[in-house]
């Protein structure tokens, strides 16, 4: 669904470039106890038409202006509806019944249409894809203004001034369609600077981008906030990367409730995140580890505040006492890249030259790259879909190059990153089955295998559902469900943890490795550093059409050029390392990985 298409429907467009007088250079994370309140709940709840029991139960919260508050939870708690329901998305376009008192700007919530909603509330959306409009980036920064009637004159200033303040003013005639994820972002952010709205809303606004992106989208929704000191709510899991800049307060949900509302120094020394199932900052675990008092005087809140005269000497006993991380073993390759080289066409750019890599039998292998290094690309040359302009693939040992895509599938099976990509029957049953019943295979072994499958992939109870009314994370399983009832060698897995809370997150990694553990070798395409230091034994970095590093997750993670030039972050573990004058982050952060892993019984 495309929410802009309609006039009446809530734009990502919202916040003035002026800021009133009185909130104008607050620094940020000042708590803004004395700001007139813009969003009250009180007993508030929301049920969807199709649903028999309420997803929001008795929410009472207030958010003054200036306030920049960030709402977290795992998926299903609630927090998405909560967004939907401010700006109207919930119950104009998902239908359903609000119980309660809201008030927005001081209006009631009940009697606001979607049009009204949306010039108090402005929405940048998870999908940056779905708000596009426009055919040039101009048009679409402008759309909210065309639906205004604004003179062109002056429609021309505010559009270029919305452009230069999230840096897109030399994308003004590209094709929105063209950009790379976090550009269009910065998009969906310039149509919201267009217009005057006091509340700016944020839902994942990290979900699809890499670690880079994702941290240049948190510095530019702080300069937002402190040029212009109107409000800011920002909905999301991934806390640690949120915290990259200061929020004056975290609304935590869980079953549809608030169960938190404390401000983050309070909220991180206490076990409420690891109650609802949310993960704190890596650097905050580290401490745990070593056994550090975790209080607010700590300011556990930022890295860079954190106190250290208490945990100094903690983190460097526990380093010392902690184990090395073994090497990974030496395994046979069941995969090989020798010197591939491919270009789209004759004459255009190469997009890999000359690269080599080795998947071993009953490995994880991350592969990570900045956007355009051609990660997908290689995945679609192992899978056949496209052919090398020279070099050789081979699998176990024998040359790939005379095998179609059929026969290739049988030895190796591709999961795309979204699975809605993938699945095409109603049922999960038929959907797990199908490539079997494609290949010929007699129902009665079809039917075994595709019950041991579904058992092996948790989804047995779930065998005479419809897709349509699984979880994301459960069309994940199916996808790869899909693909091993084939009993493919080899699994290429494309972001498999996009989207995912920690729970879910957690569930589908335990099931790759499970998948691991009987055989299989999979080749993770991948940004998120924690899969990484959690999983993979190795991680091959790709830039420049080239292997730029093959090396463990630990040594990838503390070398800032490969960190940069792959667009991954920094580990907050390194930065801890240093902080306390421990002289080597990579074994530190090594030690993290083990310890971690011990912990959750691996």
């Amino acid at each position: 669904m495309n929410e802009r298409m309609d006039e009446t429907a809530p734009h990502a467009g919202g916040i003035g470039l002026a800021a009133p007088p009185a909130a104008a250079g607050r620094a940020a994370g000042a708590r803004a106890d004395n700001g007139p309140p813009v969003i009250e709940l009180d007993g508030f709840g929301f049920q969807y038409r199709s649903q028999q029991e309420p997803t929001l139960h008795d929410i009472t919260l207030t958010i003054a202006a200036g306030e920049k508050v960030l709402i977290v939870g795992p998926s299903g708690s609630g927090k998405s509806t909560l967004a939907h329901c401010l700006n109207g998305l919930a119950p104009h376009v998902h239908s359903g019944e609000m119980t309660g008192r809201a008030r927005v700007c001081g209006r009631e919530l009940a009697g606001l249409g979607i049009l009204e909603l949306s010039r108090l509330i402005g929405t940048v959306l998870q999908d940056s894809d779905g708000q596009f409009v426009g055919m040039t980036v101009g048009e679409d920064i402008a759309f909210e203004l065309e639906n205004r009637a604004v003179p062109q004159t002056e429609m021309r200033e505010r559009v270029e001034r919305a452009a230069r303040a999230v840096g897109m003013e030399a994308h003004l005639g590209a094709s929105p369609q063209t950009l790379s994820g976090g550009q269009k972002q910065r998009v969906s952010m310039a149509g919201v600077l267009v217009s005057d709205t006091p509340v700016l809303l944020f839902d994942e606004p990290l979900a699809s981008l890499d670690p880079e992106a994702g941290r240049q989208a948190v510095e530019r929704i702080d300069a937002i906030h402190r040029e212009t000191g109107k409000t800011i709510v920002i909905v999301e899991h991934r806390l640690e990367e949120v915290l990259h800049r200061p929020v004056d307060r975290i609304v935590v949900f869980a079953d549809g409730r608030i169960v938190a509302d404390l401000p983050p120094a309070e909220l991180l020394s206490s076990p409420l995140l690891a109650e609802t199932g949310l993960r704190e900052p890596l650097y905050v675990t580290a401490l745990r580890h070593a056994g550090c008092a975790i209080s607010p005087e700590l300011h556990p809140e930022s890295l860079e505040r954190l106190e250290l005269a208490s945990i100094r000497e903690p983190l460097r006993d526990w380093h010392e006492a902690a184990p090395s991380d073994p090497p990974p073993p030496r395994r046979s390759p069941v995969l090989e890249l020798e010197d591939v080289q491919f270009a789209y066409d004759d004459e255009g750019p190469a997009v890999l030259s000359g690269l080599s890599l080795q998947l071993g039998e009953g490995e994880l292998l991350a592969v990570a790259g900045h956007n355009g290094a051609g990660k997908s690309t290689l995945a679609r040359l192992i899978c056949g879909f496209y052919r090398p302009t020279s070099g050789r693939i081979l699998h176990r040992g024998r040359d790939l190059a005379g095998d179609t895509i059929k026969e290739r599938s049988e030895r190796i099976g591709f999961v795309m990153q979204n699975p809605n990509h993938m699945l095409s029957k109603t049922l999960l049953y038929d959907e797990v089955a199908l490539g079997l019943r494609l290949r010929g295979v007699p129902e009665d072994e079809a039917r075994e295998r595709v019950l041991e499958t579904l058992r092996i992939c948790g989804l047995h109870p779930f065998r005479s559902w419809p897709v349509s009314a699984l979880s994301y994370g459960q069309k994940k399983r199916v996808t790869i469900a899909s693909i091993l009832v084939l009993d493919p060698d080899i699994l290429l897995l494309d972001e498999p943890t996009a989207g995912q809370d920690y729970r879910h997150y957690n569930e589908m990694m335990e099931f790759v490795l499970q998948l691991k553990e009987r055989g299989k070798s999979i080749l993770v395409i991948t940004h998120d550093m924690h899969l990484m230091m959690e999983y993979a034994e190795r991680t091959v970095v790709i830039g420049d059409g080239r292997v730029l590093a093959d090396a463990p997750p630990a040594t990838i993670l503390t070398d800032a050029e490969l960190v940069r030039r792959a667009s991954l972050r920094e580990t907050s573990l390194q930065r801890l390392a240093e902080r306390a004058g421990i002289g080597a982050p990579a074994e530190f952060v090594g030690r993290f990985i083990r310890r971690d892993r011990e912990g959750r019984g691996r």
